[in-house]
């Protein structure tokens, strides 16, 4: 994705993101996006709502994924973040602990917005000691997303495949026979040079911070694997656990055989510019995504489920909520503008795009059809919303991220066993909530 920064990340005056006031008494509020693929909807719904609030105009604030948290980081100690923000659930609580977002709660309440309109389990995502910081916007889930062609070619069917850490399953066999090397040989043919790939089978997203939504944490969960002791804010991590691990070292031997390529190599890539390039014949992604696949024109792709493991198909479920900076001089604007941001007005014309499910049910439905009238097949990310888990939600957030991240490069590039790296990173996510 493309980002343009609203000054230098380390230099940034203060009021950059603050609402304006124009001499005509026109309120203009900055409302802060990553995701450009969506930028086009979501300006869609400022100009339905500043139609019907000729006060108040939206000025809509774009910049990719790293970016992004680093401009809000920034802007929010200089006192001039965005007025309304897009918050991704596992974040928001460090900004709630310094006090950055605003509690909606006392509004939520005051204009009766409906909370059961939402996809169950959203709206409890944004509750923290009774206060409420955000109305859901959107939610996703993960599927296979695999190159037709290379897939035809080696003649491998992905849409009912199995998973364990022990062999793989179905799902490391068909990896296996999806990777190619200089000479033509597969993974899985006698003569296979793992030091000479052309093709690998599998493009892992293995830099994926604490939570490994994309990938290890999917089949983690399959394998057994729980997070937290209680979601959200729980206070006692698992990563030490043994499911984890395994998860983990399996993910290690796909790089140890040459099915997937080194972490090294490829860490600052993201897996969507490998497979566009046709050097990986698949790789695990989010729903989030769908457009960007489907609409390559460089190689054509389909989706598939998450393999099944130990117990069943699992996939990660989470969403994103549209929040109000403390900080801002129009509350009552902002809130508005959030109020329709949730409201099935906003979230059908998101919808109609075909870009995400947003999070009001009968909105979601609406995409589904969105989507099947351009003649995409996404009924994998539709069925893994039947068996899901929530991605962990609590304090430390960015903290823990640093941890298991750096526990996790140390078992991708071999430095480390799987076992020893967690049990040491989960002894130090934890100290963090007992403070020993």
């Amino acid at each position: 994705m493309k980002f343009r920064a609203c000054l230098a990340v380390l230099v940034l005056a203060t009021g950059c993101g603050a609402a304006q006031s124009s001499g005509d008494g026109t309120t203009t509020l900055t409302y802060a996006l990553w995701d450009d693929v969506q930028q086009g909807a979501y300006q869609q719904c400022a100009d339905a709502f500043s139609k019907a609030n000729p006060g108040i105009s939206i000025k809509i604030s774009q910049n990719a994924w790293d970016q992004y948290w680093q401009n809000l980081t920034t802007q929010m100690v200089s006192g001039g973040a965005p007025d309304v923000i897009t918050m991704q659930a596992s974040y928001y609580p460090q900004f709630v602990k310094n006090g950055q977002l605003l509690d909606i709660e006392p509004m939520v309440k005051a204009d009766k917005v409906d909370l059961g309109q939402y996809r169950p389990g959203l709206a409890e995502l944004w509750v923290k000691d009774g206060e409420r910081y955000g109305l859901p916007k959107d939610w996703d889930t993960i599927a296979v997303v695999y190159n037709t062609g290379l897939a035809k070619r080696a003649g491998v069917d992905l849409s009912d495949l199995t998973w364990n850490p022990a062999d793989g399953g179905t799902f490391e066999k068909a990896i296996a026979r999806l990777t190619v090397d200089a000479n033509g040989k597969r993974g899985d043919e006698p003569g296979f040079d793992k030091t000479k790939v052309a093709v690998y089978g599998i493009m892992p997203e293995l830099n994926d911070g604490s939570q490994g939504q994309n990938g290890w944490g999917d089949l983690a969960v399959s394998n057994g694997f729980d997070y937290i002791d209680k979601n959200p804010f729980g206070t006692k991590y698992f990563y030490d656990s043994p499911k984890l691990a395994e998860t983990a070292t399996w993910f290690r031997r796909l790089i140890e055989k040459g099915y997937a390529p080194p972490y090294d190599k490829t860490s600052s890539l993201g897996i969507d510019a490998v497979l566009t390039s046709g050097k990986a014949a698949l790789g695990i992604t989010g729903s989030w995504m769908i457009q960007t696949y489907l609409g390559s024109t460089e190689q054509k792709f389909a989706f598939a489920p998450l393999p099944k493991g130990p117990e069943g198909r699992k996939s990660a479920f989470n969403g994103l909520a549209d929040v109000i900076y403390a900080g801002t001089e129009h509350k009552d604007a902002a809130w508005k503008w959030v109020k329709f941001l949730g409201s099935a007005a906003c979230q059908d014309i998101v919808a109609d795009n075909a870009v995400v499910f947003p999070a009001v049910s009968s909105s979601g439905e609406r995409a589904l059809k969105a989507h099947q009238a351009k003649g995409r097949d996404v009924d994998a990310f539709v069925q893994a919303a039947e068996d899901t888990f929530l991605l962990p939600v609590s304090d430390h957030g960015d903290e823990i991220n640093q941890i298991v991240s750096t526990a996790m490069e140390e078992i991708w590039l071999g430095r480390k066993d799987a076992t020893t790296a967690l049990t040491a990173a989960n002894q130090q996510v934890n100290a963090l909530f007992t403070g020993n």
